[in-house]
């Protein structure tokens, strides 16, 4: 069937950056009581997907999750409208740990500056003490770009696309 012909990495990963540039939010996912607890969170990613990086303040509720539990989830999608498909939407689910970003990290300036050039205004807040940088770690990504354009990807390699095809389980 031509609705479920699989795209190249190339397209994947295209269609990834894409969604990523034009949706700067998503939806992080901690453990409350061991259930999930979503907030919406401003993001900016490293080179790939395995790595995401948040500026949360320790007052919020999320971040005390993250500070018993370091599992972590983020979920991104493209906005809902009248004229679109709701089933269809671009999105992408991340599974990983979240590790708190120390200021002395060989990365951190780098991240500041990239965060901070995406999101301006949030310059303030790096000035704030309850306001820290963590590092997502993700190892496992799910990617829709519509019907029968379901990919995974795995942190070991994570430019190569496996198309998720409509017969396949997963556990």
């Amino acid at each position: 069937m031509a609705m479920f012909a699989e795209l190249s990495n190339e397209e994947v990963q295209a269609a990834w950056v894409k969604l990523t540039e034009e949706v700067r939010t998503g939806v992080l996912l901690t453990l409350r009581n061991e259930r999930p607890f979503g907030s919406h969170v401003p993001y900016v990613f490293g080179k790939d997907w395995t790595r995401a990086y948040i500026h949360v303040s320790r007052l919020a509720l999320h971040t005390e999750h993250l500070l018993l539990d370091s599992r972590v989830g983020l979920f991104v999608s493209e906005p809902d409208g009248p004229e679109k498909n709701p089933l269809a939407l671009r999105r992408m689910n991340l599974q990983g740990e979240a590790v708190l970003l120390k200021a002395d990290a060989a990365n951190y300036v780098d991240v500041k500056e990239r965060y901070l050039a995406r999101f301006p205004q949030s310059a303030m807040m790096f000035g704030f003490a309850d306001f820290a940088l963590w590092e997502l770690r993700l190892q496992d990504a799910h990617l829709v770009l519509g019907f029968g354009k379901a990919y995974f990807a795995k942190e070991v390699s994570p430019l190569a696309w496996t198309h998720q095809k409509p017969e396949q389980k997963r556990a």
